[in-house]
């Protein structure tokens, strides 16, 4: 069985409620189906309930009928939550008027639900830009207690089995913070490890990579390593991490023994958590190209509640396993 495939056996589980924040997208209500139909997640779609029963006629969808609606601009409890965010944003002077309009927004609303326990996750970006879905989830949802910072952490998934566990890693942050400071990439590792856990089944080991291995540098950038190391030991003490660790000391057996001996991680990690931005996510992409290695995600990490973002470009399968995804995360909570 697949990776994902247990990650949606696993969903199926749980039953979760994930709301759909751009119900009215096509390809978004033949995932809804689809989840539906396979007992993944109740679903909540956002949007026209006119619209959303034209399009599922035109796919000869079945399973909706099962799904909640609710048309954000004629929705009955506009003003509860126009209430809310009022509540929520009254340090930043929001009104009424304003907040009437906001809640008509499927990507404030979607938050609301989710402030309110109504639902228990979000997935959207099928339309709309990453900054788009995340605002309202800063703004409302907020993140986790002692997390200061959301990440994007990627499933690789290798055909060549020696890679991680049976050919399976996880790497961060490859789509979220431009550039961490120590604190910030503490809480990186510490979340990316629950995600390996939750998500990928993994008993996560925990590589810090940098340009330098056990002091055989010497530069900010590699201090900025160690002492984040240090930090996210100290936040989990039962984490198994270790850095700073040049790539190879952390995937090959006999670099790590020859670099860094003496460590339970080098040579052995499965999860790889990089210094910056950059360099994550041209790692993955390259892992991804030349290795044909199988990239899920991103799946987004350190908010209050699961709340994932889709690339424009992606498939209604894509949707189907980020909804599994979304639901095993708000298991794991």
């Amino acid at each position: 069985m697949s990776l994902i495939q247990d990650i949606k056996e696993n969903a199926k589980r749980y039953n979760k409620r994930i709301v759909l924040a751009e119900g009215e997208e096509e390809r978004t209500i033949q995932a809804a189906d689809i989840v539906i139909a396979q007992n993944l997640a109740s679903i909540v779609l956002l949007g026209n309930p006119d619209v959303i029963k034209a399009k599922a006629e035109k796919f000869g969808l079945k399973n909706l009928d099962k799904a909640t609606i609710i048309d954000p601009v004629r929705n009955p409890k506009k003003e509860f939550y126009a209430e809310m965010l009022c509540e929520i944003r009254k340090s930043k002077g929001l009104q009424m008027p304003e907040a009437l309009q906001l809640v008509e927004d499927p990507l404030y609303l979607a938050t609301l639900l989710i402030k309110n326990k109504e639902v228990d996750g979000e997935v959207a970006g099928a339309l709309n830009a990453t900054g788009n879905v995340l605002r309202p989830a800063f703004q409302i949802v907020k993140t986790l207690p002692g997390v200061s910072v959301v990440s994007g952490a990627f499933i690789m998934i290798f055909k060549d089995k020696q890679w991680g566990d049976n050919g399976i890693m996880v790497f961060a942050d490859c789509a979220a913070h431009p550039n961490p400071n120590e604190q910030e990439l503490a809480q990186i590792a510490v979340v990316t490890a629950k995600t390996a856990k939750a998500i990928a089944g993994l008993d996560p080991r925990v590589a810090m990579l940098s340009f330098s291995t056990k002091g055989s540098a010497k530069h900010e950038m590699v201090d900025k390593v160690v002492n984040a190391t240090k930090i996210a030991k100290e936040m989990d003490p039962n984490l198994k991490i270790d850095g700073e660790l040049q790539a190879d000391a952390a995937i090959v057996p006999s670099v790590g023994a020859s670099k860094a001996p003496g460590s339970e991680i080098a040579g052995k990690a499965n999860v790889l958590v990089f210094p910056t931005l950059e360099v994550g996510n041209i790692a993955y992409k390259l892992v991804q190209r030349f290795a044909g290695a199988e990239a899920v995600g991103p799946i987004m990490q350190g908010m209050a509640a699961p709340i994932n973002d889709l690339s424009r470009g992606c498939s209604v399968e894509d949707i189907v396993s980020l909804v599994a995804i979304t639901a095993c995360q708000a298991a794991a909570k």
